[in-house]
């Protein structure tokens, strides 16, 4: 069925009028209504229920909406794709967690794209599930994060480790470094475990996030401590900023990259795994243009 069908039933079930859904596509509303009409055929239920100008959708229409969205979402992507520039011999999709981008992935995309000429690549932020999903559906090629993908599909390789340590805006101990103004940041389900272990009885976190730089913003601006990568924090420990608090030992994560065993694209991914294992995880460009700038 063309997916024209799926764009114009999302669009009226978002307009909720043929007449302005019409005018949105382009179409004519005779034309919105066969779409309808056909799609209601092929499923053999109704999807509106008409009364007037007062359209709404039914159960079976309500539950349509997320198999139509993602239709043309696929397609929409899939366009894309294909639309990049011809020259190039090949695509490699390459995603990561937030903090995996922030710790390590920034300064890793501009190492692997500089190296690997006639490759054109596409770079998202993406949340772990999003991550196993895209992975499932072959609309990404590799992935990193800080926790293997148990799934029988995938490789999962540890490629890196990832050094946190605990700063704070001033010199304090790690007695009191949790008493004022601690932000928790999430690096991974074996993180949660091993803090809770490292760290017991002490108060709620003041802020709880998922994201490194969120984390770094609120210190500066706020003071408090958390724990951060050395290497997104090391601009900001030289210039005085930050300090490492007293007493606290470092903490080291590991880093993986999985990708689909039968992919298509194993070839370049293998070149991509090769080299990001010789890859140190290394403050950003924009993170050591801030600490120059404070210095």
């Amino acid at each position: 069925m063309d997916v024209k069908v799926f764009q114009t039933f999302l669009e009226v079930s978002k307009e909720k009028h043929f007449g302005r859904a019409s005018e949105n596509l382009y179409i004519t509303q005779a034309a919105v209504s066969a779409r309808i009409k056909q799609l209601e055929e092929y499923f053999d239920t109704r999807l509106f229920t008409r009364h007037r100008n007062n359209i709404q959708l039914t159960s079976a229409g309500q539950r349509l909406v997320g198999y139509a969205e993602v239709m043309v979402s696929t397609l929409k992507q899939a366009t894309f794709d294909l639309s990049l520039e011809s020259n190039k011999a090949l695509q490699l999709t390459i995603a990561g967690t937030p903090n995996i981008w922030d710790a390590y992935l920034q300064n890793c995309l501009s190492i692997v794209t500089e190296s690997l000429s006639g490759y054109g690549f596409v770079a998202e932020s993406l949340g772990r599930e999003q991550l196993n999903r895209k992975l499932l559906e072959r609309t990404l090629d590799v992935a990193f994060s800080f926790d293997p993908f148990k799934v029988e599909e995938f490789n999962s390789h540890k490629i890196a480790e990832l050094t946190l340590v605990l700063v704070s805006t001033e010199q304090r101990t790690l007695d009191d470094a949790f008493n004022d103004k601690y932000v928790y940041v999430d690096w991974g389900t074996q993180f949660a475990f091993e803090h809770a272990d490292r760290h017991r009885n002490i108060p709620a976190p003041y802020l709880r996030t998922s994201t490194g730089r969120i984390a770094l913003d609120f210190v500066l601006e706020k003071g408090g401590c958390a724990y951060l990568p050395s290497s997104l924090v090391t601009p900001f420990l030289d210039s005085g900023q930050l300090t490492i608090v007293e007493g606290a030992e470092e903490w080291t994560r590991p880093l993986f990259i999985s990708y689909r065993k039968n992919s298509t694209s194993l070839e370049a991914i293998h070149q991509v795994e090769k080299l990001v294992n010789t890859i140190e995880p290394t403050t950003s460009y924009l993170m050591q243009q801030a600490g120059e700038n404070i210095e």
